[in-house]
């Protein structure tokens, strides 16, 4: 069903601040460097910083599952009890997202790359 935790993604409010606290704890400066993203590689894993988080329901670090099929990955979830927290959508090259939400309110992303 899954290859693993590929990316985290914190939702931060100050984005140049909290750009700076990453580089500085990561040890690397961004890969990219959006007004809506910023992105850090370290290694095999992506760590991310969402300006927008929070305005999407994110109340703390989301780690995304890389998924083969994001909608077959999402449906089971949601046989097995998950609520839709985000639906799946494009950001960007074909890369998919999306998130869910279990009965403690934990979120879970799901990701499948183009």
């Amino acid at each position: 069903m899954n290859q693993g935790i590929q990316v985290v993604i914190y939702p931060v409010k100050d984005l140049a601040q909290a750009k700076r606290l990453y580089s500085t704890l990561l040890g690397v400066e961004p890969y990219t460097d959006e007004v809506y993203y910023v992105g850090f590689r370290v290694g095999d894993q992506e760590i991310g910083l969402d300006p927008y988080g929070h305005n999407k329901g994110m109340t703390g670090p989301v780690g995304y599952w890389q998924m083969n099929d994001i909608q077959k990955s999402l449906q089971l979830l949601l046989d097995a009890g998950a609520q839709v927290q985000q639906e799946v959508q494009d950001v960007g090259g074909g890369k998919l997202i999306a998130s869910v939400k279990d009965a403690d309110g934990n979120i879970s992303g799901l990701m499948q790359l183009p």
